[in-house]
């Protein structure tokens, strides 16, 4: 199975995770003295419409589901943070847009990289905040015949955030996520194509509850 995204070999997209994590790693450590923080979240995802081709452009959905994700985020010199957001979903495509039984597992994973801030300007306190970032969507269709894709994605979101001890905080958020798929009726296609859907954009929409660790 082959990962598809027009300019980006699928040699490159292996290595582009570690890589942005990295640079991230990279960036804690060059703010000395700095308070970094890793968050684990748990959540709850809904979201994803296609359109089947072959059954005169009926919508299609993803099955809404578990998502884990997690979130590296390190302070920058106005009192915003930066932060590295991943997430994995495993979703599934009805089977009537291959022509099968049952369903077809669709793994679904953001790698985003943005920011996140207080409403009262600073992340040294509880409180709300706004987060987002840009940054790639990967969908890895579980059939055999059907290819990964890529595609450029972004996700916006409001949160709250509790101290519970001098290093450790809870996190309450609600994320939307919108990748630009930009499909005509070949998505998922590798060689001869089983499936023909479409879509312009995915939106995704999401509630997590992460428990978040300080370190130096």
């Amino acid at each position: 199975m082959n990962t598809r995204w027009f300019p980006i070999p699928s040699s490159q997209l292996r290595g582009l995770g570690p890589a942005i994590v990295a640079a991230a790693l990279m960036a804690v450590g060059s703010e000395v003295g700095a308070e970094g923080v890793v968050t684990l979240y748990g959540g709850a995802r809904s979201g994803g419409e296609f359109f089947d081709e072959r059954a005169g452009g009926a919508q299609v959905a993803l099955a809404s589901g578990g998502a884990m994700s997690a979130s590296v985020d390190w302070p920058l010199a106005d009192g915003r943070q930066a932060q590295l957001f991943t997430s994995y979903q495993r979703s599934a495509l009805p089977g009537s847009v291959a022509r099968q039984p049952g369903e077809i597992d669709l793994r679904v994973s953001y790698v985003h990289l943005g920011g996140r801030v207080f409403f009262d300007g600073t992340g040294a306190v509880s409180g709300p905040y706004l987060v987002g970032g840009l940054g790639l969507t990967h969908l890895t269709p579980g059939l055999d015949g059907l290819a990964a894709e890529v595609r450029p994605s972004a996700n916006l979101g409001l949160g709250f955030e509790w101290r519970l001890a001098p290093q450790v905080a809870l996190r309450a958020e609600m994320r939307g996520y919108l990748t630009l798929v930009n499909s005509s009726g070949g998505f998922f296609c590798s060689g001869g194509c089983v499936v023909a859907i479409r879509g312009d954009t995915m939106t995704q929409f999401e509630g997590l509850l992460g428990l978040a660790f300080s370190f130096r």
